[in-house]
């Protein structure tokens, strides 16, 4: 198995809440599968606390185990690739048992096929519409799953939903779920981040317009604000050759310029990352350190260090003293398409461009280093770093 995959799934030292929540989930799942109907297990948790590893645990064990008939189904093409990788070095574990949801609903359903669990990572990506360009045509994904198997293990981020058919609220998910039985399992301690609790919380609050303050000094992780994305991009070369895995990353709205469409910024000039058909995700390529990140490349990864360039959909308002979300500056115009079961609000558009600079900032598990596109907000932040 690649190292970098091995240390993200996998750790060998397992902690006594991460025991508690797999030796919780077991017995559910036990449950579930002498039941008449399907039942749902929740695994609920914030970025980098740690659920794909109890995911991958709860994954060896059933899923090298022939007296059962299982799946796990994640609708995010990296991670995708990274689940197979891992599949391949796992004894009397079956790679086509991993599927992106649309493929294994389709050939369940075409063949008459049924299971006895099924595991979804980042569930929050299902379909909770319509989807024929990507071919599916079922109305709620997860509706679907829950058709196909005795026990559906979805792992949930409320605050990791950013397009508007992919949207999943508590309200809907519980809808969703009906009169099945379910049970959640909350996960609310941090192991992605050598940051503090309060460190974290100033990123959550950056994201949540709430009133700029000094990034608080009490631990290892590594931050800094920079002027310029050209000198933080020098400082993220320096770190990938020490430790690897360090990488440029930025939210959308730079404009193009003599049609390319690039992140450019003073001195800095890069292309968007990349989608590769190939098994290799983004993050491992060595490649990718001349490309910017984004959302669709690194849910659900680790990186050592980001650079994150907060892009133009991001200003400064002094009379509140807090980062404001503009979003007819956000260029990826997927985030606002309509739907017709529901319509969103400003609201609720400006809470999705900010959820996507929230997961991307905390890629970095040492360190995160910073800047903004937008002058007053990259002054601003220089100015409280500097205190």
């Amino acid at each position: 198995m690649n190292e970098i995959l091995k240390t993200q799934f996998f750790v060998d030292d397992l902690s006594d809440d991460q025991k508690r929540i797999i030796t919780n989930i077991n017995d559910y799942i036990k449950q579930g599968l002498q039941g008449d109907t399907s039942s749902v297990a929740i695994i609920e948790g914030a970025a980098g606390t740690g659920k794909s590893v109890v995911l991958m645990e709860l994954v060896r064990q059933y899923m090298t185990d022939k007296r059962y008939k299982t799946s796990l189904v994640v609708n995010h093409p990296e991670l995708y690739k990274a689940y197979q990788d891992i599949a391949e070095s796992i004894p009397n574990m079956k790679v086509n048992s991993i599927r992106r949801p649309t493929s294994l609903i389709n050939y369940a359903q075409k063949n008459h096929k049924k299971y006895d669990v099924i595991f979804v990572d980042e569930a929050h990506l299902l379909y909770s519409k319509s989807e024929p360009y990507a071919h599916y045509r079922g109305q709620n994904q997860l509706t679907d799953l829950m058709d196909l198997a005795k026990v559906v293990v979805v792992v949930y981020d409320f605050d990791q939903v950013f397009q508007s058919k992919m949207y999943w609220d508590k309200d809907l998910l519980f809808k969703t779920i009906g009169s099945h039985p379910h049970k959640s399992f909350n996960m609310n301690f941090q192991y992605r981040m050598v940051a503090s609790d309060e460190q974290v919380a100033w990123m959550d609050d950056l994201t949540a317009e709430k009133p700029l303050k000094p990034f608080p000094d009490n631990s290892d992780f590594d931050f800094k604000m920079f002027d310029t994305a050209g000198a933080m991009f020098d400082t993220i070369k320096k770190r990938n050759k020490e430790v690897g895995m360090s990488r440029m990353v930025a939210t959308s709205g730079f404009p193009r310029i003599d049609g390319r469409h690039n992140v450019e910024m003073d001195s800095f000039n890069l292309p968007w990352d990349e989608w590769d058909p190939q098994r290799t995700h983004w993050a491992k390529r060595e490649g990718s350190i001349t490309q910017v990140g984004t959302i669709y490349t690194l849910q659900g990864f680790d990186l050592n260090y980001v650079g994150m360039i907060i892009g133009p959909s991001f200003g400064y308002d002094p009379q509140t003293d807090t980062m404001t979300i503009i979003p007819e500056k956000y260029s990826h115009k997927e985030i606002f398409k309509k739907r017709k079961d529901m319509k969103f609000t400003q609201d609720e558009y400006r809470t999705f461009i900010a959820n996507v600079l929230n997961v991307l900032m905390k890629r970095g598990k040492y360190g995160l280093y910073l800047t903004a596109y937008d002058d007053a907000l990259r002054k601003r932040l220089l100015e409280i770093t500097k205190k």
